[in-house]
Order: structure tokens, then sequence, then C-alpha cells
């Protein structure tokens, strides 16, 4: 996207227009539209057993190539976040027929696999274990075309992380509020617990800050979508990493609403990241059908 191009679309207010596991427990509701349960998954590199809320669509068994969006918690919090703040969320499920998987980023994990606590390998548990146990599990697409990640706050930098690196496993990624450099925070939200000290290890904190990523984003077709409110601690911190990729002509939606660091604006928040999806697996669905088509021919 040339500079000129870039827009940054600032919201007052955008419209509320949704909102609501194999051992199943915790919530499992039923609804004449869609479930929410919840899923307990081995994971073999931590040796625990982490819990998932998996939203599906109605008769979703009877449906085929269905896309993912994983969605991710912050800091203190854990998978039930989404679903209890966001209640609505099935009904979007429902809409688009997509499948949202809200996994357990341990405490204050910050979703990278941790150098120096092999308890905290949670790049490993979502891009291997997770996705792996999903599309086994549920009738996905299994392309990386119909896959997608966001989250809030500290998942927020965790799904660019996470994206940015797996460039093979996602067509796009999001961030709500996300915490994108995390140095300037080096005693805050157990960071220093993932990574060491960062006086002791500082390349730690290099190699795991997503501002430090932005040179894998240079000729890629990763979709980027990142937002934050305009009373937000880390504004400042998003509008750097906005100008970052402004300079490095890396295609990206910007887009700064009204609110602050709290559910009130990242329940509107999602559904801007949900449609902005949607919109990208319609285009691939799109492109699979032109491919196949040319295959057949």
């Amino acid at each position: 996207m040339k500079l000129q191009e870039l827009k940054i679309l600032l919201f007052i207010i955008f419209p509320l227009l949704y909102c609501s596991c194999e051992k199943t427990n915790l919530d499992n509701s039923i609804s004449e539209n869609s479930r929410i349960d919840t899923v307990e998954i081995y994971s073999e590199s931590m040796n625990n057993i982490i819990n998932n809320i998996i939203i599906t669509p109605p008769n979703y068994k009877e449906l085929k190539n269905l896309p993912v969006v994983y969605l991710l918690h912050g800091a203190y919090g854990n998978y039930t976040d989404w679903s209890i703040n966001v209640v609505n969320l099935k009904d979007f499920c429902e809409e688009k027929n997509i499948i949202i998987v809200c996994p357990d980023g341990g405490f204050n994990s910050w979703y990278f696999d941790s150098p120096i606590d092999n308890q905290f390998m949670y790049e490993t548990y979502i891009t291997k274990e997770l996705i792996s146990h999903i599309d086994s599990t549920y009738p996905t697409s299994k392309n990386y075309l119909h896959r997608a990640i966001t989250g809030l706050s500290m998942g927020g930098h965790g799904a660019f992380y996470l994206a940015i690196r797996n460039q093979d496993l996602y067509v796009a990624a999001g961030s709500m509020s996300g915490l994108f450099d995390l140095r300037p925070f080096s005693n805050e939200w157990n960071i220093a617990d993932r990574l060491g000290n960062i006086n002791d290890f500082p390349h730690n904190w290099e190699n795991n800050s997503v501002v430090n990523l932005t040179d894998h984003l240079l000729d890629t077709d990763l979709k980027l979508i990142f937002d934050c409110g305009s009373e937000d601690v880390f504004l400042e911190i998003n509008n750097l990493f906005h100008e970052k990729l402004v300079i490095n002509n890396i295609e990206h939606e910007y887009i700064i609403r009204e609110g602050n660091h709290n559910w009130n604006y990242w329940s509107l928040s999602i559904f801007e990241h949900l449609f902005f999806f949607n919109n990208i697996f319609e285009i691939s669905n799109s492109l699979i059908l032109k491919e196949n088509k040319i295959i057949k021919s």
C-alpha cells in the first residue's frame, strides 16, 4: 500500500452487531443457533492439559471446509474471557459458518516459547498442537487461507507474533490494544519471568518483541488489521508500530477508535476484525474455486 493511500480510520462508535468442548464441561451451552464447548487438549510440549473454548455454528458436523479464527485473551485472563464478555460471538459463527477457538494462554505466557522456562511453550502449543487437534476433530478447511488469529493486549502481541513467525498457517492476523514492544515494560506482567531479566538477556527481549519482526513482513501476503483506543495506555506504541509499517511499505489496516483498555472497547473492536477476516475468507474461496477449475480443465 502506498504511503499516501494508507488511511487511519477514526471511529467514534462501531455498532455492536454481534456479541454470547474432549471433555466438555465448564460451559456447554447449546442454542438453536450454535454451541460453546470447553475442550481439554493435552500439550505434549508442556506436559499439561490446556483448556480451550470452541464456538461452532449450528449443525457444524454436517458442514465442511469451515474457516477458523483463533482468539487470544490478555494478561491475567483465561480461555473463557471472550465467551463471557462478548456473548454474541456465537451469533457471528452461526451467520458466517465459522469456528472460533479461544485457547488458554496460561498465566501471562505472552504466547511465545519461553527461552528460560519450558513450562511456557505456547507458540508450540498453538501452532503445532492446537491447530492440529482442531483440524483433525472439526470439519475445518485445513487451508491456511481459511485461518486467522487475533487477540487483545497480550493476545494482540501474541496474535501478530504467531502469525508473522508462522505465515504458512494464517492468511490474516489482528491485534486489539496490542503491546508490540515489550522492552519498555520490563518489570510488568511477568514478562521477565518468561524472557529473563532484560539486562541479562537483552536478546530475548529483542527477538520476542513484535516491533522487531517487521522484516518478516516484507514481500508477504499476510493481511494485518490492528486498532487501539484513543485513551489507551498502548496508543503511542501502536502509533509507532503503524509508522514503522508505513515506512517499510507494509500493507495494513490501522484503526483508532474512541475508547480505553477495557471490554467496552474490545467487545466492539472484535467484530471489525471478524468482518475483516470473513471478507478475506470469501476472497480465498473464490481463488480456490478458480484454481480448482484451472486444474480440472
